[in-house]
């Protein structure tokens, strides 16, 4: 028995110009994914920086603080000796304990950020405590004399879109980054050296630690901007840094 099949021209059409539009959509949609690599962002809602299209080789420095009095200073001293400005995000608990720390990185001229009150894992937070800590962080930082603190470093790295909406409302951009150090580790001077060396390029936004659970941090903060200076890389604050670049997005879940 012999079976024939009858095709249908204007079907065939219509299921051609179904796949063809598929196949544009699916295109347009990995050459976006592929150019939105900078930004985190609930588009069309707030944003998540982690590094900026920079073409003045410039590289944004940030150092955390949540803890210790020790390590802090080192480091600023080599700031100050080699003339870098960078940005620290406080831990206002820490903050409050330790104001002349925080005058003296005013006074040397870094920008300062937030990281909250205290140091708690946002996601696992409701909003309403969210909204208490980033409340109880501004009450110290505005009685330290810092009325401004527009950027926002999440406690332990850690957000998601709710916590993005939460932050922003409260009037911070989130501020992630883009080279690790890992300094955090203290894996030896040579190795948070090659941290960054190695991944750092124009527009990256660079994760340091100045608590003193970073032992290591200062000596390798020297060799750093050596290099830095030696490839031509400027320090700047992450106000500078996102002044005039081109910032792209990326949809977080």
């Amino acid at each position: 028995m012999k079976f024939f099949y009858i095709l249908d021209g204007k079907e065939i059409k219509k299921w051609l110009l179904i796949i063809s539009i598929a196949f544009v959509t699916a295109s347009i949609f990995y050459i976006q994914q592929l150019a939105s690599e900078f930004v985190f962002s609930t588009d069309p809602g707030p944003k998540a920086i982690y590094k900026v299209e920079n073409k003045n080789n410039e590289l944004a420095l940030t150092f955390d603080i949540s803890w210790g009095e020790t390590n802090a200073i080192p480091v600023l001293n080599v700031l100050k000796k080699h003339g870098v400005k960078a940005t620290f995000f406080l831990s206002a608990s820490w903050a409050e304990r330790h104001p002349r720390i925080v005058k003296k990185i005013v006074d040397d001229g870094h920008e300062i950020g937030s990281m909250g009150y205290e140091y708690k894992n946002y996601t696992e937070l409701e909003r309403g405590k969210i909204i208490r800590d980033l409340a109880q962080a501004k009450k110290v930082f505005d009685t330290l004399g810092i009325k401004h603190t527009p950027f926002l470093r999440v406690p332990t790295g850690n957000f998601n879109k709710n916590v993005l909406k939460v932050v922003h409302s409260f009037g911070h951009t989130v501020v992630h980054w883009s080279v690790d150090s890992k300094d955090w580790l203290n894996p030896g001077v040579n190795v948070i050296v090659e941290n960054v060396t190695k991944n750092a390029k124009g527009g990256d936004i660079v994760l340091l630690h100045a608590s003193d659970s970073a032992k290591q941090t200062a000596h390798a903060l020297e060799q750093i901007i050596v290099w830095m200076k030696k490839e031509g890389y400027k320090s700047v604050t992450i106000s500078d840094l996102v002044n005039n670049a081109h910032i792209k997005s990326k949809e977080i879940k």
